[in-house]
């Protein structure tokens, strides 16, 4: 018994750190989104300009909130050539954390914007602990549309009920 319960304040110790830790000053590595494109549409016609526009649109979103929220993210300079040969770096066994380690970050995050029909958009973004390789935050949407609208409401969302609580 004793020792369950040394284990149980030891794993709320750790999520709590992981937890405080999440605060402005924070070093993020931001790897960036994925476009998969798994629509019919997509294999017929390949890649659309303004999708990988929007693409943009999401990680200067995500960058601008986490800056404004007041955490450091960080340069990807150092580990650019490893990660331009990381096809996904949302879904690399750990390769993220592999490549945020190098980079002396807290967290992680990446994300993946899944293109399942021109009406159904699924979003992805995690966020975990560099040291301990936990994902600490996460959660996916999917979002009815594929405009530039749609595509920001889907990603503001993840960030204010997820990352960002917002107060009510």
């Amino acid at each position: 018994m004793r020792f369950f319960l040394t284990l149980m304040l030891f794993l709320y110790t750790g999520v709590a750190n992981a937890e405080n830790a999440f605060a402005p000053g924070a070093k993020i590595a931001f790897l960036g989104l994925v476009f998969l494109d798994t629509s019919t549409e997509g294999a017929y016609f390949g890649a659309r300009d303004d999708e990988a526009q929007r693409l943009t649109l999401l990680e200067d979103l995500i960058s601008d909130r986490f800056d404004s929220e007041g955490m450091v993210l960080l340069d990807l300079s150092p580990i650019a050539e490893k990660l331009e040969n990381t096809t996904n770096p949302a879904n690399c066994y750990g390769c993220d954390v592999r490549l945020a380690e190098e980079l002396n970050a807290d967290f992680v995050v990446v994300g993946v914007v899944q293109k399942v029909s021109n009406l159904i958009i699924s979003m992805n973004l995690v966020m975990r602990d560099v040291e301990t390789g936990k994902a600490v935050r996460g959660r996916s949407v999917d979002v009815r549309s594929n405009s530039d609208q749609s595509w920001t409401r889907g990603m503001n969302y993840i960030l204010k009920t997820t990352f960002f609580k917002e107060q009510r």
